[in-house]
Order: C-alpha cells, then structure tokens, then sequence
C-alpha cells in the first residue's frame, strides 16, 4: 500500500508557500495549492532522488555565513573589476580542482556556492578523477584558488554531508 501523502513537511511547505504567493487562504486557494503540492512531491518521489544525509546543522550554520560574506566580497571586488577595468589588466582563467567530496548533495552544494560567487563559475565536473573545473574572472594564483575551495567549502560540506 502506498502512503497518499508522502513527505508530509515538504507537502506542508509548498503548500504553505503556494498560499503566501496567493496571498489567499481561500477554500479554493487551499484546495487547488494541496492538490499542486501533493503532486510536486508524488512527481519528485518518481524521480527516484538519492539518500542523502544532513549532518552537523551548526557546520551548516557557519558554512553559510560564510558563503554569504564571501558573496558579499565578491559582488564588491567584481563590481571594482568592471568599474576599473583600464587600470590593470586581469586574467580570467580556468584552474582544475580535486576533490575529496563525493556525496552528491555535497556536490550540488557545492556548485550552487561557487555559482552564486560571483567572479566564479563551475565549468565541468569529472567524476572519474573526482575534480571539477572552474573558470575564475581574475585568476591571480591557481593555488590559492584550490586551497580557497578545499578549506572554506569542501572541507565544512564533508562535515555535514558525508
């Protein structure tokens, strides 16, 4: 016998938002938003996602404390980059890093972080060798780079999901 409502806090959740995106709680609102909510979860659940495990929610915590100055960092050094692009010339360039995360909710992380960086993208993964590729909009050092990534994100994403 399958469950009819599978996941309840994420029907719970989208529910809830379908409402505030509404601003309604109105009989239909609710009706339409549980029906569209129940199936979201039903379709995500036929895509068969992997197990992951949450750990550590303080390392979580701080790792995204982290990433929000670093963002912040960013958008400033980028946003200097643009304004003053004639004063120094900048080399953009792509620097390949291996890593020692391989839980695949660690990597999805992982790559939102370093997309969301700006200056940053992530380029190419290669799960055979286990690196993955990133193109930097001012590459200065590709060592610091590596060690930037290893020891601000991937190291605390190990701690928390695997």
């Amino acid at each position: 016998m399958t469950c009819w409502l599978p996941l309840p806090l994420l029907t719970a959740t989208l529910l809830a938002v379908w409402l505030i995106l509404n601003e309604s709680v109105s009989p239909g609102a609710l009706i339409l938003g549980g029906v569209l909510s129940v199936g979201a979860v039903r379709v995500l659940l036929a895509l068969e996602p992997p197990e992951g495990r949450f750990r550590r929610p303080l390392v979580a915590l701080r790792l995204a404390l982290v990433v929000l100055g670093d963002i912040v960092r960013s958008n400033i050094a980028v946003a200097r980059i643009i304004l003053n692009s004639g004063t120094r010339d900048r080399t953009s360039g792509f620097v390949r890093i291996p890593l020692d995360l391989r839980a695949p909710y660690g990597l999805a992380t992982l790559a939102c972080i370093i997309t969301a960086t700006p200056g940053t993208i992530w380029v190419e993964y290669d799960s055979a060798r286990n690196t993955v590729l990133l193109h930097i909009l001012d590459l200065v050092d590709e060592e610091t780079w590596i060690e930037t990534i290893k020891q601000r994100y991937e190291k605390r994403l190990i701690e928390v999901f695997e």
